[in-house]
């Protein structure tokens, strides 16, 4: 149980680290992830059943997560079309473009070779290593990435849109940009997701944009003051702790069919802890 829960929170991890770059960086509430998460697991797994390599089916899902936040990026930016309203309208279409691609509203993996299958130990702590390694260079891409020129070109573009066009900074074109890369990384969560349970599923998508924030706002709840490197890694702490509530809660014997009410609950519960602690500290400096 131990080795599932945190296998199971590594990769919604890097679901994580890519709402990451889009809804802190950017301050932008991007909705497709609920459509190119679904969408990166349908290709991965399409993929592996005929007959792909699965580190390349896996790569390929990358891509289709890319191109569906292409596809709300130019919706966004160049059709003017809010921000809400542009990631449901992606989200809604990759629903269908998700059956296109599998023919049926689910797939199995049954007798096929899995990319956690790549790693020649045990099973479970496979899963584990699978998780770590994407983890680790989801993270250090990121890195890298936010450290160049284009990267603080993009941070700046989060923090004052109007200041970084004053530099010269094409907001439109990093938004964009910052859109693709996000539900590319995305998509990375949910082909690795779907390749750990061994199907795909059309409906796997709903909710995961609240696992997603539980595991960044669980993360900054707990710690505060860090690094970029070190906030990055909160996020995975907090996503293995949002799994290890998630199964609490169904150890108590909540029926599972009720679980998303209980993970918005989490959800909202992390978001209001800033809010009490703000009022507490007021408080405080009153009284004294």
């Amino acid at each position: 149980m131990l080795i599932s829960i945190i296998s199971q929170g590594l990769i919604w991890a890097v679901l994580g680290l890519g709402i990451f770059m889009t809804f802190r960086i950017l301050d932008f509430p991007d909705m497709t992830t609920e459509g190119s998460f679904p969408l990166g697991g349908a290709v991965a797994v399409t993929l592996i059943t005929k007959g792909v390599h699965p580190l390349l089916a896996t790569l390929a899902a990358i891509g289709a997560g890319c191109l569906a936040g292409l596809a709300t990026g130019l919706l966004y930016t160049k059709g003017k079309i809010p921000t809400l309203l542009s990631g449901i309208l992606v989200m809604t279409s990759c629903n269908s473009v998700i059956l296109f691609v599998m023919q049926r509203a689910n797939l199995g993996l049954l007798g096929y070779k899995k990319i956690q299958d790549l790693v020649p130990i045990a099973s479970g702590v496979n899963e584990i290593m699978i998780g770590l390694i994407f983890v680790t260079v989801v993270i250090a891409s990121m890195l890298f990435f936010l450290d160049t020129k284009l990267g603080q070109a993009y941070i700046a573009t989060g923090d004052n849109p109007e200041m970084a066009k004053s530099f010269g900074i094409h907001t439109s074109r990093m938004e964009l940009m910052g859109l693709v890369v996000s539900n590319g990384i995305i998509a990375l969560s949910g082909a690795l997701m779907a390749q750990q349970e061994g199907y795909a599923d059309a409906s796997r998508g709903i909710g995961v944009i609240v696992v997603g924030l539980a595991s960044l706002i669980i993360g900054e709840v707990l710690f505060s003051n860090l690094t970029l490197a070190e906030r990055l890694l909160s996020i995975v702490i907090g996503s293995i702790i949002y799994q290890f509530l998630i199964w609490a809660v169904i150890a108590i014997g909540i029926n599972t069919s009720y679980i998303r009410i209980f993970s918005a609950m989490i959800l909202a519960i992390c978001l209001m802890i800033p809010t009490f602690k703000e009022k507490m500290l007021k408080g405080v400096k009153l009284s004294k």
